[in-house]
């Protein structure tokens, strides 16, 4: 009996052995993803073809690599394929052309009775065209049988190698290839407090497999930064709907974050299977406490900037238009003294905030780029209701290589609170320009934007003037 269970033992890791499979994953952010298969086969000696099947459908063929991890000096490609000509209806009848099939036809009252017609296949364009005995049939009903799977189609996507192998036995080998359709994004959900002083944050990674394949308990890694492609794909577009609940207790992080290169990558610390045609979601930052500023932000002028044009210097209409909408902004420092200071992928943010019946609203959402630890995230939310901004050119003189420009800019604060405002100035006309006059002092952002911070007491007013002197000679 110890010798039946010692052969069966035996057996079973030998089976292990033939058909066991690792794999690694890598998910770029840009419908990317890297493959490493690694399996265990028994390869003879000689020349000889092994397949792999259950590879991804949207392989690149091209940046597939074959290794030999057992005996890599021993085992050498001859010639590799990949094989996609998957079997479909159309194509089974296409390879049938000229040949005999079958028509099981149902005969009869109450159809019990059955008719076989056998005939050679003539076309497929527009139904079934059948030259049985001495008849033409056109699109003749009935079942259609066929004898075998012509050659050259397959099941399922495989690679193939042609191998020389100077050694028999087991073999683990490892194949790397390149996939599209598969993507990944990150996702934050962000909880304000009543008072938008902090929020507590969390971190999602949505997965997207298109790829045609499933990936079984993976080591997966993604890689968050802008590669270079050749020839890149349209970003996979994900719009998942999130469920905002109450924070919990902080866990173990599930992934693990290092640079890599120029990007980062983070690993996550279990394995985990991505299947065919899922999204996937996985947490990979939370975080809570962290200090936030809420910003009203009013940018009076609708022009947009082309670059200084010799016509926009003397136009007294250039940049005049108004616009009356207030921005309201949550700004946070991503830094670990506010609870985060880790790199943080590019994705979609969405704010919620406790009502005082403790439930959660939804408030706006915003996209955030690739953001490294110590950089400042700000969150566009919306327009504020009860604040509204007027800009009004005041005076226009330009005379000969010169302009002075006047603007007066109101704005009325209808909520029942103190506020301040940041007022920013695109000084587009020329690149040459001095503040002349100045109702409060301003800072000077970059070469042609200047800030202001006014102050607007609850349902009040309050009004900033300046001029500014442009020349060109």
């Amino acid at each position: 009996m110890k010798k039946i269970i010692s052969v069966l033992i035996l057996f079973i890791i030998c089976v292990h052995l033939v058909f066991s499979q690792e794999i690694d994953l890598t998910i770029y952010n840009q419908n990317l993803g890297l493959v490493k298969d690694r399996r265990t086969l028994k390869i003879d000696k000689g020349v000889q073809k092994i397949e792999f099947t259950d590879v991804a459908a949207k392989i690149d063929p091209t940046s597939v690599h074959f290794k030999s991890l057992t005996n890599p000096e021993k085992c050498s490609v001859l010639e590799q394929n990949f094989e996609y000509d998957l079997i479909s209806r159309d194509k089974l009848l296409q390879k049938y052309i000229g040949k005999e099939i079958e028509l099981e036809k149902r005969i009869g009252k109450d159809g019990d009775k059955k008719e076989i017609i056998k005939g050679t296949l003539l076309s497929t364009a527009g139904g079934l065209t059948i030259k049985s005995d001495d008849k033409i049939l056109v699109n003749p009903s009935g079942d259609v049988s066929l004898s075998k799977i012509p050659e050259g189609l397959i099941l399922k996507p495989t690679l193939s190698w042609l191998l020389q192998n100077d050694v028999s036995g087991e073999n683990k080998i490892e194949v790397d290839y390149l996939t599209n359709g598969i993507n990944w994004d990150a996702d934050y959900v962000v909880v304000s407090d009543k008072d938008d002083k902090n929020i507590d944050l969390n971190g999602w990674v949505t997965i997207d497999n298109k790829s045609g394949a499933t990936y079984k308990e993976a080591k997966l890694k993604l890689i968050a930064g802008d590669i270079h492609r050749i020839a890149p794909d349209a970003l996979a577009e994900n719009d998942v709907m999130y469920e905002a609940k109450a924070m919990r207790a902080t866990a173990a992080p599930q992934f693990q974050e290092k640079s890599f290169f120029e990007y980062h990558m983070y690993t996550l610390q279990r394995k985990t299977t991505v299947k065919d045609n899922e999204t996937k979601q996985i947490e990979f930052a939370s975080a809570t406490g962290i200090p936030v500023k809420k910003l009203y932000i009013y940018n009076g002028s609708l022009q947009q900037f082309y670059g200084y044009q010799q016509w926009s210097r003397t136009d007294r209409n250039y940049g005049i238009q108004s616009n009356k909408k207030v921005y309201v902004m949550l700004d946070f420092k991503n830094s670990k003294e506010n609870n985060l200071g880790i790199p943080l992928p590019k994705g979609k943010i969405r704010v919620y905030k406790e009502d005082t019946d403790k439930s959660l609203e939804f408030i706006g959402e915003d996209s955030i780029e690739h953001t490294p630890k110590d950089e400042n995230i700000r969150i566009y939310l919306g327009d504020a209701f009860d604040i509204v901004g007027e800009r009004v050119q005041a005076d226009f003189k330009n005379g000969d290589g010169w302009c002075d420009e006047s603007f007066k800019i109101n704005l009325r604060n209808h909520k029942e609170e103190n506020i301040e405002i940041t007022v920013v100035e695109k000084l587009n006309r020329w690149s040459n320009w001095k503040i002349t006059q100045k109702s409060q002092d301003y800072e000077k952002k970059d070469s042609r934007t200047i800030e202001y911070k006014l102050k607007i007491p609850k349902n009040s007013e309050n009004t900033l003037n300046y001029t500014i002197h442009y020349w060109w000679d």
